[in-house]
């Protein structure tokens, strides 16, 4: 780093962007996506109907789970916020770990009956894999996903010190300027969600800060579980008797848990040992809520269905952080307020894109010869179209996927994901193999604009709630979903339209100023 603060902090926010922005790419673009994760489960789950019943739907669960899970070890009952309307509820038999949840995995509708729909993880998926990644281990993902946020943080601050005209950037925007236009359009999406892009990045970093920075927990607990059961109030599976005693009425312990948290609804039920005198049912406050994310559980009786004594309130450090995880997530924000969650994560997902064309852009008027560019050059300008034109045409994958896999294939969810992969690793080979570098991304681009295109189109093929008739029965979840992707296709192929031409641009504006 030489010169002055301003000229240091311009090569470290171009170096430290640029070194894992394809990462914080996928990073952003899935995490937006999670934003709505509930209502992507929805469209990739169409033979679920009927309206959201809390209580009725963990009735329906517990009525299934008696008959054909009595003498399993758990129950677990996720219960549907109010963007949702399937119960998800599964049971784990003695010895499984619950990597085996899937297997007695089942869905029940509003009305409390059990409904086959297609195997999938929907929204899920992309949520965790903006934080899990996929195909490496999980600490791994985490550590690698950590490291990008603290450098997406440095950036963040570095570019700040950098852009001595921050406000006026915000204003500014010129079409058909090359490098300029790039850099413009960088500076806008940077500054235009500004605030949202350092509290995604900071609470990002806290939610996981236990992984990131152990060293208190160690220092303070002689084993990891003793802080976990301290902050998360984990306790220990009770043994069975072995005398058995029925359950008590769920909905009569859910109606006490919203008396106790003065209206809100539960989010998720967990049942050890059921069927037993030991048993107790838990039900955990939902997340959408409020900001707090770490819901209280409460404690019941299973057999009488009377509330044991409320757990002790939090102290400020763990409410603190719960509140921080709550803001990251978004689950507690309404409608408007979440669509604003998803525009400033969109403009975050251009900020990055724009970061990477910019870098690659800036130097190839510096090359000696720019027709044959030096391997890091070459491999920085490949590295940007195979993510930022593969990984939005593998998530058009991963979306035909759900509408076009056999409903019995063995493994669907997994092989939804793979889908996703394995579109993204083939415009990733596109971008590495075609020449020139403008072909590469028209075509890719194009091809990444044609799979939104199709996923519309696909479903009302498929299904009987395509774009028309979920217009026409007023299906809001359904019919912006649909509008959103032809709205992404368009976007893409903008894009590509805008490339194709450029060069001639740039010809019939140095061939006006020469007649100047």
């Amino acid at each position: 780093m030489k010169g002055g603060l301003r000229q240091s902090m311009a090569w470290l926010h171009t170096w430290v962007g640029l070194l894992l922005g394809w990462l914080l790419f996928l990073v952003f673009c899935t995490g937006t996506a999670s934003y709505f994760q509930d209502e992507i489960t929805r469209w990739m789950q169409p033979e679920v109907h009927g309206l959201r019943d809390v209580t009725r739907g963990a009735e329906g669960a517990i009525a299934y789970l008696q008959k054909h899970a009595a003498n399993a070890e758990q129950w677990t009952i996720q219960l549907p916020g109010h963007r949702a309307v399937a119960t998800t509820a599964f049971w784990k038999e003695k010895g499984e770990t619950f990597a085996n949840w899937r297997d007695h995995e089942f869905l029940v509708d509003g009305e409390g009956h059990k409904v086959e729909a297609r195997d999938t993880l929907g929204g899920w998926r992309l949520y965790r894999m903006h934080f899990d990644l996929y195909y490496v281990p999980v600490l791994w993902a985490r550590w690698a996903v950590g490291l990008a946020a603290m450098f997406m943080l440095v950036a963040i601050i570095s570019g700040v010190i950098t852009h001595k005209k921050i406000f006026a950037d915000f204003f500014t925007l010129r079409f058909g300027k090359g490098q300029r236009s790039w850099l413009d359009g960088h500076n806008l999406s940077a500054v235009l969600a500004l605030p949202f892009h350092l509290m995604i990045t900071y609470t990002g970093l806290v939610t996981l800060a236990s992984m990131y920075m152990p060293w208190g927990i160690a220092a303070a607990y002689e084993k990891p579980t003793q802080y976990y059961a301290d902050a998360f109030g984990t306790a220990d599976t009770p043994a069975r008797s072995g005398h058995a005693v029925p359950l008590a009425p769920i909905g009569g312990m859910i109606e006490q848990a919203r008396a106790a948290w003065h209206g809100a609804d539960p989010g998720n039920i967990f049942i050890p040992v059921p069927g037993d005198a030991n048993a107790v049912v838990k039900i955990t406050r939902g997340t959408d809520e409020g900001m707090d994310t770490r819901g209280e559980t409460l404690t019941f009786d299973a057999a009488t269905g009377a509330m044991q004594a409320r757990p002790p309130a939090r102290g400020p450090a763990r409410a603190t952080e719960s509140v921080m995880v709550g803001l990251h997530a978004g689950r507690y924000a309404p409608l408007l307020l979440r669509w604003f969650y998803f525009l400033c994560g969109l403009a975050g997902t251009a900020m990055v894109a724009t970061g990477l064309v910019l870098w690659t852009s800036k130097r190839r008027q510096a090359l000696p010869d720019p027709a044959r560019p030096y391997f890091g050059f070459r491999l920085v300008e490949r590295l940007n179209i195979a993510t930022i034109a593969g990984l939005p045409f593998g998530m058009a994958c991963y979306f035909l996927a759900n509408r076009l896999l056999p409903t019995g294939v063995v493994d669907r969810p997994g092989w939804e994901t793979h889908s996703l992969f394995i579109g993204w690793g083939a415009v990733a080979l596109v971008a590495c193999l075609r020449r020139p570098v403008k072909r590469a991304w028209v075509e890719t681009l194009s091809v990444a604009a044609a799979g939104f295109f199709a996923v519309p189109i696909v479903d009302m093929m498929t299904t009987d709630r395509g774009l028309f008739v979920s217009l026409w029965h007023g299906d809001l979840v359904f019919a912006s979903f649909d509008l959103l992707m032809f709205a992404f296709a368009a976007l893409l192929a903008y894009g590509a339209w805008k490339v194709h031409n450029r060069k001639e641009a740039v010809r019939v504006r140095r061939k006006k100023e020469a007649i100047a």
